[in-house]
């Protein structure tokens, strides 16, 4: 049987994707890490469309962990800055909270959202 995966909103307010990075850095300080190590990442379309519906050159992304403790990728819009030379990120409003920025979630951590059947599953 396939079940898909139920995501809910996959936009969260950028202060929230601030914070959730900030524990995967904390926890990957010591050598060991307190998580399982995660080999890939199950990425929803929607997902990637909702961060692609920008005005963009590329996409961002970083690695954090969710508020279910799960590691995951926050992707975040870029653009070209010629000054700087740089890709500087971009976020969108979408009126989440009050009006707050968001930036794109959704992902789940290989394993246990893998393929058990793929050769790039150890």
């Amino acid at each position: 049987m396939n079940e898909e995966l139920n995501l809910g909103s996959i936009e969260i307010p950028l202060s929230e994707g601030i914070l959730w990075a900030d524990e995967y850095r904390r926890d990957f300080q010591t050598e060991e890490g307190r998580r399982k190590k995660v080999d890939g990442y199950l990425i929803p379309l929607q997902t990637l469309k909702s961060v692609l519906d920008q005005d963009i050159q590329a996409v961002r992304a970083y690695k954090a962990i969710n508020n279910a403790g799960e590691q995951t990728l926050i992707f975040v819009g870029a653009v070209w800055d010629a000054t700087e030379k740089i890709y500087k990120d971009v976020f969108k409003n979408n009126g989440v909270g009050n009006g707050e920025t968001v930036v794109y979630d959704g992902s789940r951590p290989v394993p246990p959202y893998g393929d058990p059947n793929s050769p790039l599953n150890p």
